[in-house]
């Protein structure tokens, strides 16, 4: 018998787990070659994982809402050439039905075992009020630690988290001891105090709900949001830079030529293409800019890869990525701005469309704030937030003197991350940023 196991894909370099999601085949159901099989959802798009090979599913190694790590193997499929029908003509669906049914059965057998032993030694994560990672969860499951083991390791962490490192040091120690009692590093009951990142996060207090109040449950990419966002918060040290820009050359010029630009090319000329380009040209001067930390190397990217975040209908937010923007003209820029936005509110976009992004902007005045204080999308570390475009009293100096004009001005709100951008290339950047908008040329072809 020949077997075929269906890995979860690489869903970008950032991207090291997803949520099986549903699905789309059952045991003993027949595959085709290029057929879904089973939906998958990260923090930034939901996709379906198609099958490299014709056959029958045999095994399903994941249930749905669980986690799985890039390269497991979520499916086995039979690939046997019995499938295919005799030459003599003789139906061949009984005989798999008969090839099936055996490990099937002897495969529920199984599992009703496994389950058996995995449910006894599984930690039952709600009785704790100590944070664990989805990562840290499954290595626990996995390894049968128990909750008593798991919160006596002493965490090393932010907080006195428990990581990657910290459980497999434990696990370690266990089987060279031979004995989990043993290898659990239980902290000694001293007078010493305990530091801070020691001490146990305390559990928020239950909000109360009142009569008439309306409970609304997170979705499934709400979570996933939120998650990321207080994750980016804990990682990044968010300093913010702010400037005023005069875009009034920018506004004409774009009045100017919207219409014909549409009639031209059957695209709508928005302002975002146009920040979109400013902000790539400020990447290529300052390219520390475009860059990400890990651990103690910086990784200076080659390209530069604009974020672009995108509202969804139900309030959510994606953000599809604009490859190589620093490559495209003005119009190609307006065109791919145009199909990633709408392609994200009918959720249209794939896995690789919203992955790789060395760069993020975020437009804020679209609901009319006039600037904010955005948070950087990992492993990212700058975003820029557009403010909203208003006509503002302002002075205007010409060598006959100064005087006051009306003019079309917006902030730019630049958060980044202090561990590795200091304040000269934060303010440097996004100055530039601001210095060409103004410098626009009026006349320019497009």
């Amino acid at each position: 018998m020949s077997k075929f196991e269906l890995k979860l894909p690489q869903m970008g370099e950032s991207v090291a787990e997803a949520t099986l999601t549903t699905w789309l085949k059952e045991v003993g159901d027949t595959i085709e070659m290029d057929e879904a099989v089973f939906e998958i959802a990260t923090d930034k798009v939901d996709s379906e994982v198609p099958s490299e090979v014709e056959g029958v599913l045999l095994e399903k190694r994941f249930n749905v809402d669980d986690i799985i790590k890039v390269g497991e193997v979520v499916a086995v499929i039979q690939t046997d050439q019995a499938l295919e029908s005799p030459a003599n003509g003789v139906e061949a669906t009984p005989q798999v039905e008969e090839q099936i049914e055996a490990p099937a059965a002897v495969l529920e057998t199984q599992m009703a075992e496994v389950q058996e032993t995995v449910t006894a030694a599984t930690p039952n994560f709600s009785e704790s009020q100590r944070f664990y990672s989805p990562l840290v969860r499954n290595i626990a499951k996995e390894e049968g630690v128990s909750m008593e083991e798991l919160d006596a390791i002493i965490g090393t962490g932010k907080e006195g988290r428990v990581t990657k490192n910290d459980i497999k040091a434990f696990l370690e120690h266990r089987s060279a001891n031979g004995s989990a009692q043993t290898a659990v590093p239980v902290v000694e009951k001293t007078p010493v105090p305990q530091t801070k990142q020691a001490q146990e996060k305390p559990k928020a207090a239950p909000v109360p709900v009142a009569s008439g109040d309306e409970i609304i449950p997170l979705t499934r990419m709400g979570k996933l949001i939120a998650h990321h966002m207080v994750e980016s918060v804990s990682t990044s040290a968010h300093v913010q830079s702010f400037v005023e820009v005069d875009v009034t050359n920018v506004v004409n010029w774009r009045n100017k030529n919207k219409d014909s630009f549409q009639k031209r090319e059957g695209e709508k000329l928005t302002f975002t293409p146009i920040f979109m380009e400013a902000v790539a040209m400020a990447l290529k001067k300052y390219p520390m800019m475009n860059i990400s930390l890990d651990g103690d190397k910086v990784i200076k990217k080659k390209n530069i890869n604009l974020g672009m975040a995108a509202a969804l209908p139900d309030g959510n937010l994606i953000v599809p990525v604009i490859k190589n923007a620093d490559q495209l003209n003005l119009v190609g820029m307006a065109k791919t701005v145009n199909d990633l936005a709408n392609r994200a509110r009918t959720n249209q976009l794939k896995p690789d469309e919203v992955q790789d992004g060395t760069y993020t902007v975020t437009n804020v005045g679209s609901f009319g704030s006039i600037f904010g204080t955005p948070i950087i999308n990992q492993p990212q570390v700058g975003i820029l937030a557009l403010g909203a475009i208003r006509k503002m009293p302002s002075v205007i100096e010409t060598d006959q003197g100064e005087y006051i004009g009306i003019r079309s001005k917006m902030f730019l709100s630049h958060s980044y991350d202090h561990r590795v951008v200091n304040g000269a290339l934060g303010g440097m950047f996004v100055k530039t940023v601001a210095d060409y908008l103004e410098a626009w040329d009026v006349n320019r072809e497009i």
